[in-house]
């Protein structure tokens, strides 16, 4: 039995699904847009004519919506979230697939709750909070960049000049708070900063505007990045230059919001000569047809062109979603039926149905606008465009630059606030808040740094303190200091938490606080041990190079007194000179070993021989007590060779507390610390070290760095360095994190380096008593003798010897001056002296010479066959006399 099925029913069917395709199929013949902005603003008016101008181009083009007419009903937000919110329920009862706007970046907040509640595409061209792209708001699209982009613009400006702080001044509100927090975000990735920020009202007064940019003025940083809605009176620039800002050595920075205003205004030279040397930002709209069209109306600016492109991204959304048979529908909200407050009468407003789907359409659209390609990308924000950079002179505004996400930075000449060229330095110390340095009150190597305990106005001093000093000579400019000392005087403070009060206000952790700048002073870390002495040459070590120096010529210098003293009397001391020069050798040598071969006969040399003598005994027992010394009490070499050998030992070692070495040995070494023991001063560095490892504060050892050693070494005898210098560092002065003045301060350092005063500093400081050197000259070895040990026996030893060479040098004279006046009375009248003027002189000297050379009995003899009844004095300690 076959199935039959009445015909009527099979026709009826095939109409009615006929006549569903044809409905589904249909496309509307309008579909109807909102836009909620401000019209009386900057943005808003030259929006305005450019919505109007897009929705008759789309209408106007048949490739597009086809025999779809797309109208557009705006109403006006009032700059005001309450009246904006009204707003967009009034377009919302027109049936709108989708709302365009707002300007105001605290009205799209609300608005974007509303859009997330209701599901209708809410799509933005001028409000640029980067917060609203967050997922709290998946119905907020955005055709134009958020603040983010062009903060990382700003930021690459400022890198390009080398400015490190900078002060933000910011409208009181989301856009503008978000924005400076977009800012701080991207500074932060160069390591840049926000010093101060200045949050202004949007009804802020004149008098409060002028308080905000005086107390600025105190903080240090002279870049200000300036953040608001446009502004077409711009207040900001005639204040500051009331408050003389806008002179040189200020800069100011503002976002695309200042270029907005210049475009859509007409400004006179008035505002240009207030604006002199403001650098900001504009859009890059590439130039066309259209664009040269629309600006022959004057408002136009560039978030005028991102909402001419708005309507078309929209218009092609809509015909993407046509073009697969979606039907535009729209229903009441339940949402909204089942709100308070009736009197809105909200349960009247129909909501689109498919904006879902509207809105991943939306998304997926990818066109050449009028102002750049449009195509969504990370957040629901068009790809970003690129930047002209502005600078604005007496004559207008000029591009100066280019800057792109993918290209970077490009710029020429600017002129800055002031009219000048130069680059100025972006921050200055204010004289009335100098900057303060915290010095170590130091009570030990108080040659470094310390405060004057003697001077009433606490003077702070040092080596340090005159580096500092004198490198700011060589900055470009005044910076005022104030020195504040820390310590309680008692002892040395901890660095480490001077550190923390610059990084408030190197080892790896302190180089995460502050910045160094270049060091003035190389240094490393060095281990100190008692000296021990070996060596061939153990008998010269009881003196000292010069002490043995002053010794040999004092041997030689008695041996010719006491020639002189004998030679007229004593056979001993004459002959051939070659055996006079012999004798002179070795008489006052023999002396030493009490051998003398010749006899002393006069008692002036009898004189000095005891005095000489008494001396040489002295030195003697010295030198053998010394010997004796060296020999008997044999020192073991130490087994601390260097840092290796220390650390694989569980000896004791000294520190200097307050300094970085207690954290590298413990916590870099890994040393315990039941082996450390703090040391405060030189006198304990030698009393520790004198003890020894085995008794009660004793040491093995001490590690500190270099220059405080090289300090202890020139004050105190019996210490030596041993192995080589580790953890090379170097002493510098420390800044707050990312501060330009490190950058400034090494500079300077470097040219005191090329100068050598940093030498002369290092002198002046560090040899005040001595100065390490190589050689032992002025630096005897431990118990070694010196000249100044024995220094009041020689004084007292040449003291006699000189007295006893002037006493025969007297007598000689006046032997001499009776001899010649015998000679003269047994001359003939002429062969008198006095007949030789000329030769007067030269004769006395060559016969008192002779006279002095010859024999003693010669001249005697000589002169008692002259003068028979002459009597003679003989030298010597009796008289002879001839009758």
């Amino acid at each position: 039995m076959g199935l039959s099925i009445d015909k009527s029913v099979v026709i009826t069917a095939l109409i009615v699904a006929i006549l569903m395709v044809l409905v589904r199929c249909q496309r509307p013949q309008v579909i109807n847009l909102g836009a909620v902005f401000t019209f009386d603003s900057v943005i808003g008016r030259a929006a305005k004519v450019a919505l109007e101008a897009a929705v008759s181009d789309v209408n106007a083009d048949t490739s597009l919506l086809k025999e779809t007419e797309l109208r557009l009903f705006m109403e006006d937000s009032s700059c005001n979230v309450f009246h904006g919110s009204f707003a967009a329920f009034e377009v919302l009862g027109k049936e709108v697939v989708a709302i365009i706007g707002p300007i105001s970046s605290s009205i799209a907040h609300t608005l974007s709750d509303i859009a997330k509640g209701l599901q209708f595409p809410l799509v933005s061209f001028a409000a640029t909070d980067p917060t609203l792209s967050a997922l709290q708001f998946p119905f907020f699209l955005r055709t134009t960049p958020d603040d983010s982009h062009q903060m990382s613009a700003l930021v690459d400006l400022i890198d390009f000049h080398g400015w490190k702080e900078v002060i933000s001044v910011y409208s009181d509100d989301e856009l503008g708070r978000n924005g400076v927090s977009a800012l701080d975000d991207e500074l932060d990735k160069k390591r840049f900063r926000i010093s101060y920020k200045v949050p202004l009202s949007l009804h802020s007064d004149e008098k409060s505007v002028t308080d905000a940019l005086n107390r600025s003025k105190s903080i240090g940083p002279r870049v200000y990045i300036l953040h608001f809605s446009p502004d077409p009176l711009l207040r900001i620039f005639g204040i500051a230059q009331k408050l003389q800002m806008m002179t040189s050595g200020y800069v100011w920075l503002a976002t695309d919001w200042l270029s907005v205003t210049l475009d859509s205004s007409l400004s006179d030279k008035v505002t240009f000569r207030r604006l002199e040397g403001v650098v900001g930002l504009r859009q890059h709209i590439p130039e066309s047809i259209k664009m040269r069209q629309l600006k022959r109306n004057r408002s136009m600016n560039a978030y005028a062109f991102h909402a001419y492109d708005t309507v078309w991204m929209i218009a092609y959304g809509i015909d993407k979603m046509l073009s697969e048979g979606v039907n535009i529908t729209f229903s009441h909200s339940k949402k909204l039926t089942h709100a308070q407050g009736n009197k809105l009468h909200l349960e009247k407003v129909k909501i689109f149905n498919r904006g879902e789907l509207l809105l991943e359409k939306l998304l997926q659209v990818n066109f050449t606008g009028l102002a750049g390609q449009v195509q969504f990308g990370r957040g629901r924000n068009v790809t970003g465009c690129d930047y002209e950079i502005i600078n604005v002179d007496k004559t207008g505004a000029h591009n100066v630059g280019f800057w792109s996400k993918n290209g970077g930075l490009s710029i020429s000449n600017i002129t800055w606030p002031g009219g000048g060229r130069e680059k100025p330095r972006g921050w200055v110390i204010d004289s009335a808040n100098p900057l303060k340095i915290a010095v170590p009150k130091r009570v030990s190597f108080v040659e470094f740094v310390t405060e004057d305990k003697n001077s009433s106005s606490h003077h702070i001093k040092g080596l340090c303190i005159d580096i500092f000093i004198e490198a700011l000579k060589f900055l470009p400019y005044s910076v005022p200091y104030k020195f504040e000392s820390f310590g309680n005087g008692h002892s040395s403070p901890n660095y480490s938490n001077i550190i923390q009060m610059v990084s408030d206000g190197v080892i790896p952790t302190r180089s995460k606080q502050v910045d160094f700048s270049q060091p003035y002073a190389s240094t490393g870390l060095v281990v100190v041990i008692p000296n021990v002495h070996n060596g061939t040459w153990i008998f010269l070590r009881p003196f000292t190079t010069q002490l043995w120096c002053v010794l040999l010529a004092s041997f030689l210098c008695i041996s010719v007194v006491i020639w002189i003293l004998e030679h007229r009397i004593n056979e001993d001391f004459r002959g051939p000179p070659r055996r006079q020069i012999i004798t002179i050798i070795f008489f006052s040598f023999s002396t030493l070993f009490k051998r003398n071969h010749e006899d002393t006969v006069s008692n002036l040399a009898r004189l000095v021989m005891i005095f000489w003598l008494f001396l040489l005994m002295v030195l003697t027992a010295s030198y053998k007590a010394e010997v004796t010394s060296i020999l008997t009490v044999q020192q073991l070499p130490s087994a601390i060779t260097g840092m290796d050998s220390l650390r694989a030992s569980e000896l004791p070692i000294g520190y200097q507390s307050g300094t970085f070495t207690f954290e590298y040995l413990t916590y870099s070494l890994g040393m315990a610390r039941s082996r450390l023991v703090a040391l405060d001063s030189t006198e304990e560095y030698e009393r520790a070290l004198k003890l020894g490892p085995t008794a009660l504060g004793g040491v093995a050892a001490i590690v500190d760095e270099l220059p405080y050693i090289e300090l202890f070494l020139a004050e105190r005898t019996g210490f030596k360095i041993v192995g080589e210098p580790f953890m090379n560092r170097g002493w510098g002065f420390a800044f707050k994190r990312d501060s330009p003045l490190a950058i400034d301060m090494s500079t300077a350092i470097l040219k005191l380096t090329e100068k050598r005063k940093q030498k002369k500093i290092l002198k002046k400081w560090l040899c005040k008593k001595s100065c390490p050197e190589k050689s032992g000259w002025n630096h005897p070895e431990p118990n070694q003798l010196n000249l100044k040990d024995f220094k009041g026996l020689y004084l007292f030893c040449i003291a006699i010897t000189v007295f006893a060479f002037l006493v025969f040098v007297l007598r000689m004279i006046r032997q001499f001056v009776r001899y010649r006046r015998n000679e003269r009375t047994t001359l003939t009248p002429g062969a008198s002296w006095s007949c030789f003027p000329t030769k007067r002189l030269s004769g006395w000297v060559l016969g008192f010479v002779e006279f002095v050379d010859e024999k003693e009995e010669a001249i005697r003899s000589d002169d008692s066959n002259n003068n028979p009844s002459q009597v003679v004095e003989l030298q010597g300690g009796s008289e002879v006399r001839q009758s």
